[in-house]
Parts: structure tokens; C-alpha cells; sequence
């Protein structure tokens, strides 16, 4: 399987959620408070997604496609 590297870094935050995932679901499981950045490195990792998918829905639409 060939990806791009903009897949590569989509794969990657994809992983690195749902790793944050789980430390908050762990910290709750510990009963300890959930880390202060959390929210907000879910949230970045999140609209990085979200942009993606959108650029990629905008580029099938557009006919362009990522070939690489």
C-alpha cells in the first residue's frame, strides 16, 4: 500500500487520537483528573482531521483526486 505523505501524517494523527483517548479514558479508569493540554491537543488533532477529509471530498468533487 502506497500512501502520500499527507495520508502518512493523517494515518499518524489518527494514532496519536486515539492514543489521547485512551490516557483520558485511563486517567478516569485511575480516578485521577484528566491532563490540562488534553482537551486542547484533541481538539487540534480533531480539526486536523476534519480538514482533511473535507480536502479530500472537495478534490473528488473537483474531479482532481490525490494521485500522489
Amino acid at each position: 500500500m502506497n500512501l502520500t505523505q499527507l495520508e502518512r501524517l493523517s494515518v499518524l494523527a489518527c494514532i496519536s487520537g486515539l492514543a489521547l483517548v485512551a490516557i483520558f479514558f485511563a486517567a478516569e479508569w485511575l480516578g485521577a483528573p484528566p491532563p490540562e493540554w488534553l482537551p486542547m491537543v484533541v481538539a487540534s488533532i480533531a480539526g486536523f482531521e476534519m480538514f482533511m477529509v473535507f480536502q479530500a471530498v472537495r478534490d473528488r468533487r473537483a474531479g482532481g483526486g490525490s494521485n500522489g
